[in-house]
């Protein structure tokens, strides 16, 4: 046990290092960017005096170790500041969208997880049959489709004919079937995308592994080849597999930004664009530090429990 709170530690405080040094990145990348935030604000039309008092307002005669470390500890304590277009709180505006973005990603999850093992379990079974070809062409083609071009395709076969809507609208008094109808095609679109990648994966686990001692003495003892691809090899494979589905969750919260877009989804990723629009860097940064640490976060959880399931990383930990 002494072991597992150890190997813990130390994922958390990599995790903590790969954020600050994330948060340094997006920091510095704004910082890169062209052109005075304040006049751009203000016009072309704005004295030299308005623009230096904006600036003083906004931080921005500080210099920048110090608007970092200002901005860092805002973040931590989850006070990101003001929006400069809107001048609401940052906090609110995505605590607003937060839940939206997470109740995209769990939907798309829980379509696609069970789907691409039942496949890819399938797959392995039936290893160079019909289906598996036709199963890895499928899953090619979805990979290699841009998300906004599987978009557009569901709109234009399942919008189109009044199935779905092609715009999500999510009212707070609306309930769960209602939502589910309504972001059905976003979520059907990260379902394609993500499907592939966990499909394939689990396909390969358990290829490899059938060709272990253990599994050549269960077939000698008569057993069903789905009973040994469902006992024997599928929880010998978990360590691979559970990797990649949090790979791909992580991929879901962090990559909806197209999605969100296409679709016009209330979520995170669309109130980033409109910010990137507007010039609104204080929420850009705000967002990109919410992405950047769920993916860190999801991808912790991916190396914890993949060592855990598979003993012999354990040892090497």
């Amino acid at each position: 046990m002494a072991d597992v709170l150890k190997m813990i530690a130390q994922r958390l405080a990599l995790g903590v290092l790969t954020l600050f040094v994330v948060s340094l990145v997006i920091f510095g990348a704004t910082e890169l960017l062209p052109g005075d935030l304040a006049s751009t604000l203000l016009g072309q039309a704005a004295t030299p005096e308005t623009v230096a008092a904006l600036r003083r307002q906004m931080g921005l005669d500080q210099p920048a170790p110090v608007r970092y470390w200002a901005w860092l500890m805002g973040a931590l304590q989850g006070d990101f500041g003001v929006s400069l277009a809107t001048r609401r709180p940052i906090a609110d505006m995505i605590g607003a969208r937060l839940g939206n973005t997470i109740f995209l990603a769990l939907y798309a999850a829980a379509i696609a997880v069970p789907i691409a093992l039942t496949l890819g379990i399938l797959a392995a079974l039936w290893r160079n049959s019909l289906f598996d070809r036709s199963a890895n062409a499928g899953a090619l083609s979805a990979i290699s489709f841009p998300e906004f071009f599987l978009g557009y395709l569901l709109i234009l076969w399942l919008a189109q004919s009044g199935y779905f809507p092609s715009m999500v609208r999510l009212p707070p008094t609306a309930s769960l079937g209602d939502k589910l109808y309504a972001a059905f095609l976003p979520a059907l679109t990260l379902t394609l995308v993500v499907t592939a990648h966990m499909m394939r994966m689990t396909r390969a686990a358990i290829i490899n592994l059938m060709a272990s001692p253990y599994i050549e003495m269960a077939r000698l003892k008569g057993i069903s080849p789905l009973r040994i691809v469902l006992r024997h090899a599928l929880p010998n494979a978990l360590a691979p597999i559970i990797n990649v589905i949090a790979i791909n969750l992580a991929y879901l919260i962090t990559g909806v930004v197209v999605v969100e877009v296409v679709f016009v989804y209330p979520g995170l990723g669309q109130l980033m664009v409109d910010s990137v629009s507007k010039r609104d860097i204080a929420v850009v940064q705000a967002i990109a530090l919410i992405f950047a640490a769920a993916y860190v976060l999801l991808n912790l959880t991916a190396d914890v429990l993949s060592t855990l399931t598979n003993p012999r990383l354990m040892k090497r930990g």
